[in-house]
This record gives structure tokens, sequence and C-alpha cells, in this order.
């Protein structure tokens, strides 16, 4: 199973250390395949320092890509995440 999902980078800070720890503790577990695609860059979501390297801010549209028999639960997962704001206030 492949999906492709655009989420939006909703809190201040965009995209940094935390939000991105957070990120791979979340797909450490997954068999799946995950991406991350911001402007020309595409990058394996389950390492930090690639999501770091993306330099996402504040109202970033990320491309999202899932390949695997647990995409729809990882998608679910992340899609929840970047709506809440990564749980930054």
């Amino acid at each position: 199973m492949k999906l492709v999902k655009i989420l939006k980078v909703k809190n201040e800070l965009g995209l940094h250390i935390r939000p991105a720890a957070a990120i791979v503790k979340i797909l450490q577990k997954t068999k799946s395949k995950v991406y991350f695609s911001y402007k020309k860059e595409t990058i394996n979501a389950k390492s930090i320092m690639s999501i770091l390297m993306l330099a996402a801010k504040k109202n970033a549209d990320i491309t999202v890509s899932i390949m695997g028999q647990d995409a729809k639960a990882i998608m679910d997962k992340l899609l929840d995440y970047f709506e809440n704001g990564f749980g930054d206030s």
C-alpha cells in the first residue's frame, strides 16, 4: 500500500528538534518506508538529521509518502501529530 498526503507545519517554531525526535520515535517500529518531501528535497523520515535538514518553518507543506502494510496507521499518527502542532503551545 502507498499513501501520499500533504501535511502543514502549524507550530510557531517549525519542524525543530523535539518534533523531529518524536516523529522518528513514531516511525522506529514501522516496517513501512516513510519519506518527507519539502521544496526540492526528499528525505527518509526515520532519520532525525534528515528531518532537521529540511528546515521546514511554520506553514510549510510537507509531502508525506508512506509505502508498506501499516501505511494507513502511520499516516493517521503523523496526521494527528501535525494537526496538533507537534504538541507545542
